[in-house]
């Protein structure tokens, strides 16, 4: 009986070492085939309207489908099919695959589940048992952006820097490998890509500070195949990577000798795009901004900074340098390259050419040869004032000298900016309209040099002290923010390079789009809606509550004839934690998996939100600290329970606290860890008991307002959507 107990007990742990896989229950007799996929399916997926094999369902990334049961005449009777609720309300952001009847997606923390893509019945589901903690360092949410799929095996990045094989029959995990330095708070919430029997990841946290690359991995073994730095090695040497003959090139040259970067990382993270170009053979990846975003600070120079905010093609089996075209040289506003890369064939001045499309944060979209990787244009899509186009010549941006705050050391208000005029939200382009489909959205952000920076493992460093970037702090602010924001998708010529129609929103943070042989584009949007428009004239032709935030892609696959559309539901991310402009301020229902068909009868269940009354707050705390915990507040709590007067209802707004009304149980959580594994860190190591106080003076102020707001009007008024 012992040695039965002892085995038991042996296999118990050792389940529990590789990581929370479980079996839903279901028999062998009726369950869809696993996923087999390989070189050939994924060149050959465009022909292959039934699945969506890889993020963008195509090499190429066009996020279009031929299929057209579900068009612009029948479309008015798309309805639920299916759905299944997650068990997270964090953002969800993945694009479901879809292979031989099997749904694969994954949740926020990295989770991974399978479907039956007809009925919605769960087949399995994988926990990597990410730490609560480690979601501290991430700079927007908890977020994960799906799987790649390859003979028999779902691969999926884990946001503490893990690359996991599962094996796409019982979720079970095949093999696991760290990609990261686990003593740098680099994350991955970015969707692996399989090019040639090799799975790529790249990996975030330039906020941070980390220094960027992206990977290669035997797909079978997870041994490192290559590897390619963004950034320099801080020691000046050689790391055996393929990066290394550019850098001893060229790169290394474009930084300066005495820059922080070499403490800090230099950033540049492909914390995203990730594409391959079967044609050119050739794998292009967007690269991210510097670390900290301040040049002065991060290479104390004039220097390009290779290769931030650039794309850059490489040989998908040995990672060495093709070319390069860096969009921002010198960033230092977050303006990343690491947004969707598109590629196409199309007709230029009467001429074919390979091109890709790209529409990054900075608000120039462009047009790129694939081949020699030279612009054809770069156009900008939204109001920019950063820069006055680029000399055609050089194809560098003409950045506005106001726009240099790390040399001027002006406040600048940039449009667009952190946020980005485009972000991760997946565009896409429908060869039968000849358009890119592209989320827009236009949020200002300020930046003004920190002359007494100093760098702080663990934290953001940003060197931008701009009060402007702090969010609005009274209600008048809020309103003038609100007049001054946009939202909108443009339906965007890239040869006549302007676009054809435009449909406004109410507001920004509308999520990733799907084009179709139906004449359909469809898309959804933070306050709950998902909806389809004509993709040749813009009219809105059907819409759905999804009761939260849509922000990932929506896919769409065919099983025995029938048509159906798969989206994510669950607000979060950059926009849906720190932006003060998140239309759905309270707390909504846990992350959900949504299928539609025609004729579809599946409801979802009601939802009533509930707001917790502001909060009352014992004691006094002198208006000099008020203003000191304002200031605390901002750099320490709003980036992710929402700035200043605001809340995201991502996560608890502290003005309805009790844990933050109590004081004891505020310091138990803020300076002892409480809330650790639930992903409140302890803060102890860089605020102290003083500045823990100042911070709750402010909450507790706010509250008052709050509360005094809400009994004039009676409370609380029922949120809107």
């Amino acid at each position: 009986m012992a040695f039965k107990r002892a085995r038991w007990l042996g296999v118990a742990l050792v389940a529990m070492a590789i990581g929370g896989w479980q079996w839903a229950e279901r028999t062998q007799a009726t369950a869809p085939a696993a996923a087999m996929v390989d070189g050939k399916r994924l060149a050959n997926a465009a022909a292959d309207g039934a699945n969506w094999l890889t993020y963008g369902r195509t090499y190429d990334e066009q996020r279009f489908s031929p299929l057209a049961q579900i068009n612009d005449q029948t479309v008015g009777r798309l309805s639920l099919a299916w759905y299944a609720d997650l068990d997270t309300d964090r953002g969800q952001e993945a694009t479901p695959l879809v292979a031989d009847g099997v749904l694969y997606t994954t949740s926020a923390w990295s989770k991974v589940f399978a479907y039956d893509a007809v009925t919605g019945k769960l087949l399995w589901s994988y926990d990597p048992q990410v730490a609560g903690k480690k979601g501290y360092d991430g700079c927007c949410d908890v977020v994960n952006r799906g799987v790649a799929l390859w003979n028999g095996k779902v691969y999926v990045g884990a946001f503490d820097g893990r690359l996991i094989a599962l094996d796409a029959k019982t979720g079970k995990p095949v093999w696991s490998t760290q990609t990261t330095d686990t003593s740098r708070p680099y994350t991955i919430t970015g969707a692996p890509r399989v090019v040639h029997g090799k799975v790529l990841i790249g990996n975030g946290g330039a906020e941070l500070g980390v220094r960027g690359y992206v990977s290669a991995y035997d797909a079978e073994t997870g041994k490192l195949v290559w590897r390619f730095y963004t950034a320099p090695n801080p020691d000046g040497k050689p790391d055996g990577a393929a990066s290394d003959a550019i850098f001893a090139k060229v790169a290394n040259a474009t930084w300066g000798a005495n820059g922080q970067w070499k403490q800090i990382g230099g950033g540049g993270t492909v914390w995203d795009t990730i594409v391959y170009d079967q044609e050119l053979d050739q794998v292009l990846i967007g690269a991210g901004n510097g670390s900290p975003w301040n040049r002065r600070i991060r290479s104390g120079d004039d220097g390009d900074n290779l290769f931030l905010s650039s794309i850059v093609a490489l040989d998908p089996d040995t990672g060495a340098y093709k070319w390069h075209y860096q969009e921002v040289p010198g960033e230092e506003w977050d303006f990343t390259a690491t947004q969707p890369i598109m590629l196409a064939d199309v007709q230029i001045d009467g001429k074919p050419r390979k091109v890709l499309f790209h529409a990054p944060k900075n608000g120039f979209f462009y047009v790129i040869d694939r081949v020699t990787g030279k612009p054809v244009s770069a156009t900008t899509f939204t109001p920019v004032n950063w820069a006055d186009g680029y000399d055609e010549k050089t194809w560098r941006p003409k950045i506005r000298p106001e726009a240099r705050y790390s040399e001027n050391g002006g406040d600048f208000r940039a449009l667009p900016s952190a946020f980005g005029a485009h972000n991760w939200h997946p565009m896409a382009y429908s060869p039968k309209t000849g358009l890119v489909y592209l989320p827009v959205q236009l949020l200002p952000f300020g930046y003004k040099d920190d002359e007494n920076f100093k760098y702080v493992p663990g934290r953001w460093n940003l060197g931008d002290v701009s009060a402007d970037g702090l969010g609005p702090r009274t209600a008048a602010g809020l309103a003038a923010l609100r007049a001054m924001v946009k939202g909108r998708t443009l339906a965007w010529d890239p040869v006549a390079k302007k676009a054809r129609f435009t449909i406004e929103h109410p507001g920004p943070g509308y999520g990733g789009i799907l084009a179709t042989a139906g004449n359909l584009i469809f898309q959804g949007g933070p306050d709950g809606s998902f909806a389809a428009w004509s993709a040749d004239s813009g009219k809105q032709l059907w819409t759905f509550d999804a009761q939260s935030g849509v922000m990932g892609g929506p896919a769409t696959y065919s099983v025995n004839g029938q048509q159906y559309v798969a989206v994510m539901a669950g607000l979060g991310g950059s926009f849906g934690i720190s932006s003060p402009l998140a239309p759905q301020q309270y707390k909504r229902p846990n992350g959900r998996v949504l299928v539609f068909k025609l004729g579809g009868t599946a409801k979802l269940p009601p939802f009533k939100p509930v707001v917790p009354p502001a909060q009352d707050f014992a004691g006094s705390w002198s208006d000099a600290t008020i203003a000191k915990g304002e200031v605390l507040y901002a750099g320490n709590c709003g980036f992710c329970h929402g700035p200043s007067t605001y809340s995201n209802g991502v996560l608890p707004d502290l003005r309805r606290s009790q844990i933050a009304a109590d004081k004891d149980a505020y310091d138990s959580v803020v300076m002892q860890g409480a809330l650790e594994e639930k992903g409140m860190v302890n803060f102890s190591k860089w605020i102290s008991a003083e500045d823990a106080d100042a911070i709750r003076g402010y909450i507790a102020s706010q509250a008052r307002i709050l509360k005094q707001r809400e009994t004039a009007k009676g409370a609380p008024p029922a949120p809107k959507g």
